[in-house]
């Protein structure tokens, strides 16, 4: 019996021994338990672009979310009010990203389902929350929707409520889309204006629209976009006026033929400050009648027909009746091209917001300070003011 004993206990210990080189051999187990864990987990893996529970996040800024070792099923982001955001899948279904701007001061939540290389399913959820600005300011566009414009007519975006500091930002978020090719560039007046223009004349006919995807928008300063803007428009026949002062005419051209030729009367030739100034400007503004007065000079109430605003100078083409005896012969006017009645009304009748109007002669140049001032500056120069040259 004792013999019998004996062989049991070393059987037992046997069954305990250590093999040799192999520490501690009473974990041996333990290390194939965690590599077994290892090899049933899950080999995709879902990450998020905004960091779970993430605050202040720019509306902008973009929801994606990625996998490795597998492919996106779904993906769900809902709005505080459970509406979906919209977005979608990668051909290759290893990314999905938003494909629309967040709301201000909102907390999104998101759900994100895929399938791993080794058939396994996987999800990621989480939650963020955008910024809620200090200021939204308000922008325009410019020309209106469904306008039909002259050949020089600018698209011109402004910035009435305040600077804008990232104006590239800004630039980058513009868009014009024309029916014909033309060359053109966006130049920054100043702080709170932008405009676009050709590099010559646009193209008559040319369909152009206008999308400035503003909202969500960093300006700078704290400042974000109000609203997207957007705007389409057509340019009409080519019509352009030129007017060589010392000639005492006004020349109407369509497509570049002269189609008509008014006697005109117009700035004081000695008088550099009454001169009608040199330069490429357009018509701003239509108006049956007009008011003319100007204490500076002594003269009150005075009313013209047709007047055809060209400047924010103080330019017009207008009719000027009283001034009959001198329209054709000499300029005697304080800046503007006086016409007779007759030839006013026809001229007015046939211009369109963004008619190119020609002036030389002069020797007062127009200054660069009245809106609008765009035809004034050389293409060269006029490339230079984009934020993204």
């Amino acid at each position: 019996m004792i013999g019998a004993l004996v062989v049991v206990l070393a059987l037992l210990a046997g069954c305990t021994s250590e093999e040799p080189g192999t520490p501690g051999g009473g974990s041996g187990g333990g290390g194939d338990s965690g590599q077994q864990q290892q090899a049933d987990a899950p080999k995709a893996k879902l990450t998020a672009s905004l960091a779970t529970d993430a605050a202040d996040v720019p509306p902008g800024d973009p929801l994606k979310i990625s996998v490795t070792e597998g492919a996106i099923d779904s993906v769900e982001v809902l709005s505080p009010e459970g509406k979906p955001v919209k977005g979608a899948v990668a051909q290759d279904k290893l990314t999905w990203a938003s494909a629309e701007v967040f709301g201000y001061g909102k907390k999104y939540t998101y759900t994100a389902a895929a399938t791993g290389s080794d058939g396994k399913k996987v999800e990621l959820k989480g939650a963020f929350t955008t910024l809620r600005p200090a200021k939204t300011p308000r922008a325009t566009i410019n020309p209106a929707d469904n306008a039909t414009v002259g050949v020089g007519m600018p698209i011109s975006v402004k910035f009435p409520e305040g600077k804008v500091t990232d104006k590239a930002a800004v630039e980058k978020a513009l868009v014009v889309d024309t029916s014909k090719k033309v060359e053109g560039s966006w130049a920054w007046l100043n702080d709170q204006q932008v405009d676009w223009r050709p590099k010559e004349y646009w193209p008559s006919g040319t369909k152009v629209t206008v999308t400035a995807k503003l909202y969500g928008l960093a300006y700078g300063g704290g400042a974000y976009g109000k609203a997207d803007l957007s705007t389409t428009f057509t340019v009409g026949r080519n019509q352009v006026v030129k007017v060589n002062t010392p000639d005492h005419k006004m020349n109407v051209y369509r497509d570049g033929v002269l189609a008509a030729s008014y006697p005109s009367s117009n700035g004081k030739d000695a008088d550099p400050n009454l001169n009608t100034p040199n330069g490429t400007l357009i018509v701003m503004q239509k108006d049956p009648i007009g008011d003319f007065s100007n204490p500076r000079y002594g003269y009150t109430n005075v009313k013209k027909k047709w007047a055809v605003r060209i400047s924010n100078h103080g330019e017009f083409i207008h009719e000027n009746e009283e001034n009959r005896g001198n329209i054709g012969k000499a300029n005697t006017s304080h800046g503007c091209v006086n016409l007779l009645e007759s030839d006013a009304k026809t001229y007015f009748d046939s211009a369109l917001i963004g008619d190119p109007v020609e002036i030389t002669g002069s020797k007062a140049n127009m200054p660069t300070s009245s809106d609008v001032f765009d035809w004034l500056i050389p293409w060269s120069q006029w490339q230079k003011m984009s934020a993204l040259r």
